[in-house]
């Protein structure tokens, strides 16, 4: 009886298994997202250990958002080229790094320059495992590799706060962020290690010295402005500084230029940093206009139920991290059961998700509203939340799958690549213009007219998500 897991690489005379490829790419993702989850709740230990100022504490969370944004294109297409596994643990090797330094860090400034390797790293790797489904997964196995991806996620968003509190507990607000940066040194290094045992190395040392002689195109001027105009848009709605806002302006122009170049070079036989033929693929162009509705709403979730519960009505950061709980493990479990639905009902399952995040979104603002003025026990956060949950983990798992299904497996890493860096563009986006939203309710009334502007505004973003997924669904029914 042959074992479904083991693999035969074209170019390699060795057997691998996926189980195992499976495991160090999950490793490494839920890593990667600590690192963001985790940070928020370590805030303060930074401000009193190091004496960080708000600018600093600002650059601690926009710094590696802002390299891992950049560099998922340039390392999507790199793994493309010239092989996964290596560029895997390059970045796996970079962020460990930079999880060292960040801990070692004297002062804010290095720290700030450590979270940007820290985010390079992270970005270099984080396409090379879309990529890997795509090559060594095929069919309803891609699908539940998919849906591993999807629980990863949740269970690393729901983890790493709750262990980064842990961690300065113990160790005290002076030093306690340290050990929150070290503890990524054990994992980094596993997920190399691992990697360079159960990876197909030899296969792609073989493509490579066989594309020796013609060199491989990396398209560098491409690559320049592709990075230009992530850069353009995402700084400013980070920095958030007058000055910066003329970037944003300097984009449609960046993308204009981008795309005449792509064409033109692809028009003289050469090989883009990005196939523009991928956007003719209606799963994959769709996939991304639906998850990015949805990220540029549902992403500011988090950040506006705490800022309301913490600042609003002084509630504790445990609480506030123990409500959202529920949330992240009922996401993890529907992105596990509703994978064998995928293949056969997967755009009507991505649609009736979105459905439940807005019935979700909308009885969370009645609660929040309730909470702030009838006196209602913030438990009940809890409860409406958890319908995000399991709607956020079925249209996960769905939408991932569906937007990769006609990708050809070569360009896996970049069509990943431009997948998350389009939700990372709608998740700075999103939390810029929700946040302000916010703000602008609470400076002109109260936190309870705050949040309930903010979940509007949460919910009109998934309705327009829900309306995508629709016209999706039209397209491509009879298929």
């Amino acid at each position: 009886m042959t074992n479904r897991n083991i693999i035969r690489v074209e170019g390699s005379d060795r057997e691998f298994n996926r189980l195992k490829i499976l495991f160090v790419l999950m490793l490494s993702l839920a890593m990667s997202l600590m690192a963001i989850s985790s940070v928020n709740v370590t805030l303060p230990s930074l401000e009193s250990g190091l004496g960080a100022t708000d600018t600093d504490l600002q650059w601690v969370l926009s710094g590696y958002s802002l390299a891992f944004g950049i560099s998922l294109i340039p390392a999507g297409r790199a793994g493309d080229v010239m092989g996964r596994s290596s560029w895997f643990v390059i970045g796996a090797g970079l962020f460990t790094v930079g999880s060292l330094l960040c801990g070692l860090a004297p002062n804010a400034l290095i720290l700030n320059l450590a979270r940007v390797v820290q985010g390079l790293g992270a970005g270099i790797f984080s396409p090379q495992v879309t990529g890997m489904i795509q090559q060594y997964w095929h069919g309803g196995g891609r699908a539940r590799a998919f849906a591993m991806f999807g629980l990863t996620i949740s269970a690393a968003v729901a983890v790493g706060p709750v262990l980064a509190g842990g961690i300065v507990e113990a160790f005290g607000p002076v030093t306690g962020w340290r050990w929150t940066f070290f503890f990524y040194l054990p994992i980094g290094l596993l997920a190399v290690v691992l990697g360079l045992l159960w990876f197909p190395f030899d296969t792609e040392r073989r493509r490579r010295r066989g594309s020796a002689a013609g060199r491989v195109d990396l398209d560098p001027i491409g690559t320049v402005l592709v990075v230009a105009v992530v850069l353009a848009i995402m700084y400013p709605f980070m920095a958030r500084q007058p000055l910066a806002w003329g970037l944003l302006a300097l984009a449609p122009v960046l993308l204009w230029l981008w795309l005449r170049w792509e064409r033109r070079y692809a028009e003289h036989g050469r090989e883009p940093i990005v196939d523009l033929n991928l956007f003719s693929f209606t799963s994959f162009r769709n996939g991304l206009l639906v998850s990015s509705a949805n990220f540029l709403g549902m992403t500011s979730t988090f950040a506006v139920v705490a800022i309301y519960l913490q600042s609003g009505l002084d509630v504790d950061a445990l609480t506030v991290g123990l409500i959202g709980l529920p949330n992240a493990i009922l996401s993890a479990f529907s992105s596990v059961y509703t994978v064998r639905f995928v293949m056969s009902h997967g755009r009507r399952l991505a649609k009736f998700a979105l459905m439940l995040l807005v019935v979700g979104t909308v009885t969370s603002l009645a609660a929040g509203w309730a909470i702030g003025t009838l006196g209602w026990p913030v438990w009940v956060l809890s409860i409406t939340l958890a319908f995000n949950g399991i709607g956020m983990g079925a249209f996960g798992s769905a939408n991932q799958t569906l937007s990769m299904q006609d990708v050809p497996p070569e360009h896996g890493g970049t069509a990943g690549g431009i997948k998350q860096t389009t939700e990372r563009i709608a998740t700075a986006l999103g939390n810029a213009a929700i946040t302000s939203i916010f703000f602008l309710f609470v400076a002109g009334g109260t936190y309870v007219g705050g949040f309930v502007a903010a979940f509007s505004a949460i919910a009109l973003c998934i309705m327009l998500a829900v309306g995508l997924a629709i016209m999706d669904e039209r397209q491509h029914a009879g298929r």
